[in-house]
């Protein structure tokens, strides 16, 4: 699944550190979904859809 959190992280100035600290993640796992190579749980991709004002939907794209 791809995602827009590298995109909206850099439009906030925000480090991959600065966004896990918010979502309660380590640095890595953050990573890790920035390079698709993890599918977060949806509490996780609830929080992050909180930190950027956005829905669900519109960080992570998913292939029909």
């Amino acid at each position: 699944m791809e995602n827009r959190i590298k995109e909206l992280r850099a439009e906030k100035g925000m480090t991959q550190a600065e966004l896990a600290e918010l979502v309660d993640v380590s640095s890595r796992t953050i990573i890790s979904l920035e390079k698709g190579q993890y599918n977060p749980s949806v509490v996780l991709a609830h929080r992050i859809a909180q930190v950027f004002g956005k829905t669900i939907e519109e960080i992570f794209l998913f292939d029909e």
